[in-house]
């Protein structure tokens, strides 16, 4: 099974971006945690991320018959991104979204994504580990 993990914008600079909201573990701690968690479960895991759209949307597109399913963190495209959505849609592989802080506890435009309805499960507000949980929590669905 191959999971493809992507990352929007900003989210290079985790670990001293806002802390006080987004933690001090970088996305390349994330990353390797990920990978090795993946190892554990004998699941491929490819961890990329753009802070464009259609970088994203590239993404999402090469991932059509190679990934078996998706941990997104598209970052404020989330709320946004009507074409990261159908991109998603149009490739039809399993989601699963993230989000470090709890956007329904946030700012109003924040607490709304134009993912979350096609997305198999939404984690939001666990920091870093939400990123693990949503890991083992796909892996199930996707019966491996």
């Amino acid at each position: 099974m191959k999971i493809l993990v992507l990352n929007g914008p900003s989210l290079n600079l985790l670990g001293t971006r806002e802390p006080h909201l987004y933690g001090t573990a970088t996305l390349a701690e994330i990353e390797r945690g990920l990978v090795a968690l993946g190892a554990e479960l004998g699941v491929s895991v490819t961890c990329l991320q753009s802070n464009h759209e259609g970088g994203l949307i590239d993404f999402i597109h090469a991932a059509r018959g190679v990934a078996d399913g998706v941990i997104i963190n598209a970052g404020a495209y989330s709320h946004t991104s009507l074409a990261i959505r159908d991109a998603l849609s149009a490739v039809a592989i399993p989601y699963a979204e993230v989000h470090l802080t709890n956007i329904f506890a946030r700012e109003p435009e924040r607490r709304h994504s134009t993912l979350s309805s096609g997305a198999k499960a939404v984690l939001c507000g666990f920091g870093a580990p939400g990123y693990e949980l949503a890991l083992r929590g796909l892996v199930a669905a996707l019966g491996a």
